[in-house]
């Protein structure tokens, strides 16, 4: 699975004013990505606004996706959700050939304890024919999934293959790297962290700031797989106040700013997103000026 070492970036979902996906947007930011160096791409999981998509426009992203990618880049697909069983009816019926793995996030709403979640991800992994990244993201779904079951799921499920952990927690990520098995992947889910997380053992990130600056980040990430962590620390400073910007108003508010001030794509959003404020946007495109 070495094909997830590195940076992987979720894309976000471009929409045109009137709401309806934007198509070009999309194929401008797929290219950007390739051209920039990041390892995979991620459809549609938080960052892409999936809980405002229907079904037939999740469909369509996802083939879509994979008609621009055309094998260049490793693919990841997004699905999960809070019902457990209609999770794992949209991954039975995923039709998966351009995909190389799922990204599932933990149940959000429900807060169901750690045998909840257990079961959850035993049942996805049993209906699933693709291997299964776990999603640790508390800050969206209200529980964190705690080490002692993020690594009892990868002891026993072997197509459960590594967690994108964004629960800002070095207790939580040390205890990971210590008692997974060898080849589970710990992922930063967090940019911030990214960096220090991979000092630890993390074989690297699923990115949201890379939509907008993919060779800036993926240089970085890919020091740090070198283990050249004073050559990626300069790198790693210098972003740090653009990735506050970008999730300052939510995500992915701030990096669709971006992305228009880039030429990529617009930055509208779905309800009950709002565009960024006058006010960051002028900091955000101080800081592309910095940083390009």
């Amino acid at each position: 699975m070495n094909k997830f070492h590195g940076t992987g970036v979720a894309l976000v979902t471009p929409f045109n004013t009137d709401g309806s996906v934007d198509y070009q947007g999309l194929k401008n930011l797929i290219n950007h990505l390739v051209d920039g160096g990041v390892e995979y791409l991620v459809s549609l999981g938080t960052t892409g606004e999936t809980a405002t998509l229907s079904k037939d426009e999740k469909k369509k992203v996802w083939d879509f996706t994979a008609e621009i990618n055309n094998g260049r880049l490793p693919l990841v697909a997004g699905i999960g959700g809070n019902d457990t069983l209609g999770v794992a009816e949209d991954i039975r019926t995923f039709e998966s050939n351009a995909y190389s793995a799922i990204l599932s996030v933990s149940p959000y709403y429900n807060k169901p304890n750690q045998e909840g979640i257990y079961q959850h991800y035993k049942y996805l992994s049993e209906m699933s024919t693709l291997p299964i990244l776990l999603y640790n993201v508390p800050s969206r779904t209200g529980i964190s999934m705690t080490p002692e079951t993020t690594c009892s799921l990868a002891h026993d499920f072997k197509n459960l293959i590594g967690v994108k952990d964004a629960a800002a927690s070095f207790d939580q990520f040390n205890q990971i790297m210590r008692d997974k098995p060898e080849d589970f992947m710990l992922i930063s889910g967090d940019d911030p962290v990214a960096m220090p997380m991979m000092s630890i053992g993390a074989v690297g990130v699923i990115s949201v700031i890379g939509n907008a600056l993919p060779k800036q980040f993926s240089d970085m990430i890919r020091l740090c797989l070198n283990g050249e962590f004073a050559k990626a620390a300069p790198a790693h400073l210098s972003l740090i106040e653009f990735t506050r910007l970008c999730f300052a108003e939510g995500n992915p508010v701030g990096v669709k700013a971006a992305l228009r001030q880039l030429g990529i794509c617009g930055d509208d959003v779905r309800l009950p997103l709002v565009k960024a404020s006058k006010e960051l946007d002028t900091a955000i495109a101080e800081q592309l000026k910095q940083l390009a």
